[in-house]
């Protein structure tokens, strides 16, 4: 793997059996969009978001129903043997939830509060310091997460003002921006003022424009040592959630801003809810800072590579190493950085081939109907035929034996 960049220096905080910030490596987490009162559609989702590879999953807890069904959901996944933390998304009424309903702070793992939502004028600060009492009294972490759509209108407006006052006042995009982290900080110290320890909180400060969120998590990082959860907020839908979420994060993480992360995409109708861990993950993995599952590299395609065969190589044995890795990641410590390579034509073919661990070069338009595979940069074998795709994919399982078996 290549050299990872210096880390912002985080105080590391507990959530269950995970620790984010410190020396940690970076942590991926996801949330559900299921009713949660429905404990076991819920379950189910937390299920199939930490067999994806959410180490974190969020849950809304918005109403009593809600906080009933949490420690039923936690069963749940402790019956599936999966002891992923669960978080307590809580807006407005918070308060009342937790405090009418302690097994469901007992339960979670983080709660999640925002601070623009928790309540109004002479309310908020009570409401607030009921939740905070609540995180002590269980040791339970809290992330503090400011949200430019929700956020505190009275300290906005406040910093509005001031900001008129002066010689020469900012735009007011630039004092929403410093609202936001002014929103975290003041919200942390005073939880911390409430009794909770330094170390068991965590800040986000969300936006969804790009050179926005960056400007702010740039300005928190340098201001703060709490570790700071990335997301791009309502980040959108396909293409357009993955570039722009890819796009803030690698900033930050190449600069070694960032705890944990989340890709907020909208789902396509009827779609996949794990796509948005599986994005995060290659986002780490691209970025040299943490390895998920064995990288396969594909051209791809121009004249040279009229057959689709390549492309639907790449794409089976992609598939088959996702289903593979939960058996493979307990089996072959270390596969998760192994490198496979389905090139398309000869131009680039051997060459990409030999760089990988392992690597088969197709045949393109014209060439010799034969398909070399390369094995640590040496060419191992010839494959012909009508079933190269499955004699690869033996070979690759052979290689994966080979080398992160025990024996290997």
């Amino acid at each position: 793997m290549s050299s990872s960049p210096v880390r912002h220096r985080t105080v590391p905080v507990r959530v269950g059996p995970v620790t984010v910030g410190g020396d940690h490596p970076v942590v991926v987490q996801s949330m559900t969009n299921t009713d949660t009162a429905d404990a076991l559609r819920t379950a189910v989702q937390v299920a199939e978001l930490a067999r994806a590879g959410s180490e974190i999953v969020r849950i809304t807890v918005n109403s009593e129903d809600a906080a009933r069904a949490v420690p039923e959901i936690r069963e749940r996944l402790d019956a599936m043997d999966l002891d992923v933390p669960l978080v307590g998304d809580f807006h407005f009424n918070g308060h009342k939830l937790l405090t009418k309903y302690p097994e469901c702070a007992e339960a979670l793992a983080k709660l999640r509060i925002n601070p623009g939502n928790v309540g109004r004028g002479s309310k908020r600060d009570a409401q607030y310091q009921a939740m905070i009492e609540t995180a002590i009294r269980f040791d339970r972490p809290v992330r503090i997460g400011v949200n430019w759509g929700s956020l505190d209108q009275e300290l906005l407006a406040r910093m509005m003002d001031e900001n008129a006052q002066q010689p020469e006042p900012l735009e007011p995009q630039a004092v929403m921006e410093q609202a936001l982290i002014t929103s975290a900080l003041e919200s942390a110290a005073e939880a911390e003022r409430i009794g909770l320890p330094h170390d068991r909180i965590i800040l986000s400060a969300k936006v969804s424009g790009v050179q926005p969120l960056i400007r702010v998590y740039q300005d928190l990082a340098a201001r703060c040592d709490y570790p700071l959860h990335l997301g791009l907020t309502e980040a959108g839908m396909g293409a357009r959630g993955i570039v722009a979420s890819t796009a803030a994060l690698s900033v930050l993480l190449q600069q070694g801003i960032g705890d944990t992360i989340r890709i907020s995409l909208t789902p396509e109708p009827g779609g996949d809810r794990t796509q948005e861990v599986s994005v995060a993950q290659e986002i780490l993995q691209s970025m040299g800072l943490r390895s998920f599952l064995p990288s396969v590299v594909a051209c791809p395609g121009c004249g040279r590579t009229s057959s689709e065969y390549f492309q639907h190589l790449a794409q089976d044995i992609q598939s088959y190493i996702r289903q593979q890795m939960p058996t493979w990641k307990q089996h072959y410590p270390g596969v998760e950085e192994m490198t496979v390579a389905v090139m398309g034509c000869v131009v680039n073919g051997p060459g990409e081939s030999k760089h990988a661990d392992i690597g088969i070069s197709l045949p393109g338009t014209g060439e010799q109907p034969v398909a070399p595979v390369y094995e640590d940069g040496e060419k191992t074998v010839t494959l012909k035929g009508e079933h190269i795709a499955e004699d690869f994919q033996a070979r690759v399982e052979a290689y994966i034996e080979r080398r992160y078996g025990q024996a290997g």
